[in-house]
């Protein structure tokens, strides 16, 4: 069977706040959690009007507290915007808190604007060129200390802390086979480089002692609804919002709109949305699980993260309720008959 997994950006839809962002992150993990999701991810974005998530480790250690067994963690980090000693001990807490229950996902993309990114950082020389250099410091801090080591993450040191790269390029594909890490692509946003990724990260992986064979994890949009009709509706709501942000204008998720030719668009924006989104699974049960047959057939991947920009509660998790379901079925075609 294909695990499933949760990508979480907290969204804070039109008319509702943080708060309330919170409480419905924590509605569906407890949801997830039941339905049999392997693990639960929240992304590390700043300055967004529409994403909570932006203390990402603070988020991490409530939706930990508020389930019992589903790992949580992160898709990802944004690393250059930290010190890797923070993140190991921040890692470290929250794998001391909830042991074997944490994963630390890793991108090298700011996570927000450049104007942000100086607030965030103050300097940005150099930041993204010295990701592999801090992936290797903070990979130092979770193993154990080496004699006269006078810098150690405490707590962080020796703990099991997985260790994921993401990535939308063939960039984190290459180090994390370089350095033996499972891989996640962003393919729900940008599929671009997706298998070309995919195969570079298989044929250059090196074993290590935690993984010794690769492992590829795949994020897709699933918009999962009763009717195609009604999945095509609720998912206006991301395409909205992704034109919104490629304009400079990010805001709250807006409500879905009947078609997205309601929506004041150049036949370029439109364009755009539609290739940025194009790994997305959108529609009824059976449409979906199409969808997603095809898409892990095409991969080979090992995972599916699954995320989705829903601005009514209860319809974002009866479309995490019906992808849980489809996973069942594809496991079901997946066994052998009986002789």
């Amino acid at each position: 069977m294909t695990p499933f997994s949760v990508l979480d950006l907290a969204p804070i839809p039109a008319g509702a706040d943080a708060a309330q962002a919170f409480r419905n992150t924590v509605d569906l993990a407890q949801h997830a959690e039941r339905w049999g999701y392997r693990r639960y991810w929240l992304a590390e974005h700043h300055n967004m009007p529409g994403i909570a998530s932006a203390a990402t480790a603070v988020v991490i250690g409530h939706v930990a507290g508020s389930t019992k067994t589903i790992r949580v963690g992160s898709g990802g980090i944004m690393l250059p915007n930290h010190a890797p000693l923070v993140i190991a001990e921040q890692f470290g807490t929250l794998a001391s808190l909830y042991p074997g229950r944490i994963d630390l996902g890793l991108g090298r993309a700011p996570g927000t604007d450049q104007t942000t990114s100086r607030a965030l950082r103050r300097d940005l020389l150099g930041s993204a060129d010295a990701f592999p250099d801090d992936v290797a410091e903070l990979l130092r801090y979770f193993a154990e200390p080496a004699p006269g080591q006078r810098v150690r993450a405490v707590p962080g040191a020796g703990l099991d802390v997985p260790v994921w790269l993401l990535g939308s390029s063939l960039f984190s594909a290459q180090l994390a086979a370089m350095l033996g890490l499972p891989f996640a692509f962003a393919s729900h946003f940008a599929p671009d480089y997706l298998l070309r990724a995919l195969e570079l990260y298989r044929a250059q992986y090196r074993p290590s002692a935690a993984w010794p064979k690769p492992y590829a994890m795949v994020g897709v949009n699933v918009f999962a609804a009763d009717t195609d009709d009604e999945a095509r509706r609720l998912f206006t709501s991301l395409q909205q919002q992704f034109i919104n942000l490629r304009r400079g204008m990010p805001g709250k998720l807006p409500p879905p709109i009947d078609t997205l030719d309601a929506f004041d668009a150049s036949e370029f924006e439109l364009a755009n949305v539609a290739h940025a989104l194009s790994f997305a699974a959108v529609g009824s049960r059976d449409t979906v699980r199409e969808q997603l047959r095809e898409r892990i057939a095409r991969t080979g991947a090992d995972e599916l993260i699954v995320t989705a920009q829903i601005h009514d509660h209860a319809a974002r998790l009866r479309s995490f309720e019906l992808a849980a379901q489809i996973r069942d079925e594809l496991a079901g075609d997946a066994q052998p008959t009986a002789r």
